[in-house]
């Protein structure tokens, strides 16, 4: 076998691949023990400056970076949490995560993110394999509707809090908008516009926040004294295909809907493109807000939920859970009662939402 041999110290020639630079590769090219690298490295005292200042100047040439696998097995904590995302990228989770992100840092904390892209076995998939990786808390936006097999990573301690929905079949933190209450307003303020017959266009029925969405629609409608024909609501898919085709069906019925409540920013945007090619306005409300619907004409009336608020409120509930837990004295200290908090929606009107019915409709 040949053999390489080792360059010299202060040699810039490259390392391989896989070759990091380990303590004693430090140690031995300031001339000093294992034991004194290690003091630098974790800031502790007994280093004199000139020691101290040639063990960084060789840390500094080898680019040696602390490896803390020893250390998180000694603790047991990696100062990392972890965050699941439905769709990295729908434009809603971009301040959400970033706020979670803020939060983390501000901990000290680093932030681990993945999505589900919507399948609840990937988010059962993503978020065990989180766990796995001994992160000290999650955050989750869920795609599934059965939550149990969290349980054991619940009872070992890992902190989790849900976002935007809540947990299915477990008790769990949760952080939510008020979508009930924000469809519910939405559709009022079309029924103040004149409007009596409504479309809703919905994401999935299982989707905790769709079916709030049709609850607070149905309410806003009842409160008005209006019906609602089965064939002014669909839930569905997201994808354009499936909105274009329900929307052209209840814009084209008989009779037909005078006005359509959107009941994501995807839903709108495609019924922004269907509302295009028609011969007249049509009134519109879509929840949550979306990038350039100021700019449109009309400019699209939402409600808008505070995705960053969401992230933030949901990333400091985490933290305060973690504390609490590092906090508690002796076996079998109860853990506070899970929370769930409320976040308010906001309706911007903007025009797509004042456009009156037709004369006699």
């Amino acid at each position: 076998m040949r053999q390489v041999a080792e360059p010299p110290a202060g040699s810039t020639a490259p390392r391989r691949y896989g070759n990091r630079p380990t303590m004693k590769d430090v140690a031995a090219r300031a001339g000093v023990g294992l034991k004194t690298v290690s003091r630098v490295v974790n800031g502790e005292p007994g280093v004199t400056p000139d020691t101290e200042r040639r063990v960084r100047e060789a840390i500094t040439a080898l680019g040696f970076r602390r490896n803390d696998s020893a250390r998180i097995l000694r603790k047991g904590r990696t100062a990392s949490v972890g965050l699941v995302l439905e769709d990295l990228a729908d434009p809603f989770y971009g301040p959400l995560s970033r706020a979670v992100e803020e939060v983390a840092r501000a901990h000290g904390a680093l932030l681990i993110n993945g999505s589900s892209a919507e399948d609840p076995e990937r988010e059962q998939e993503l978020v065990l394999a989180l766990c796995a990786r001994r992160v000290d808390g999650l955050v989750i936006i869920p795609a599934g509707d059965d939550h149990r097999y969290l349980e054991p990573e619940l009872a070992a301690g890992v902190a989790t809090v849900f976002v935007d929905r809540p947990a299915a079949l477990i008790e769990a933190d949760a952080v939510l908008s008020d979508s009930f209450g924000g469809a519910r307003d939405g559709v009022a303020h079309l029924i103040a516009h004149g409007h009596r017959r409504i479309g809703f266009l919905g994401d999935r029925p299982r989707i905790h926040t769709a079916a709030e969405r049709l609850r607070g629609y149905r309410a806003a409608m009842a409160g008005a004294g209006l019906p609602v024909d089965p064939s002014w609501v669909s839930l569905g898919p997201t994808d354009p295909a499936r909105v274009r085709a329900a929307a052209l069906a209840m814009l084209d019925g008989d009779p037909p809907v005078t006005a359509l409540f959107a009941g994501n920013n995807r839903v709108t945007v495609t019924v922004v493109r269907v509302l295009a090619g028609r011969p007249r306005p049509v009134a519109l409300v879509g929840f949550d807000d979306f990038e350039l619907a100021d700019l449109l004409s009309p400019a699209v009336t939402v409600v808008a939920q505070d995705a960053a608020r969401l992230g933030g409120t949901a990333a400091r509930t985490l933290f305060r859970r973690l504390e609490t837990a590092g906090a508690a004295t002796g076996p079998g200290t109860p853990a506070p009662e899970p929370r769930r908090v409320v976040l308010p929606t906001r309706l911007i009107v903007r025009g797509s939402g004042e456009i009156p019915p037709p004369a006699g409709a």
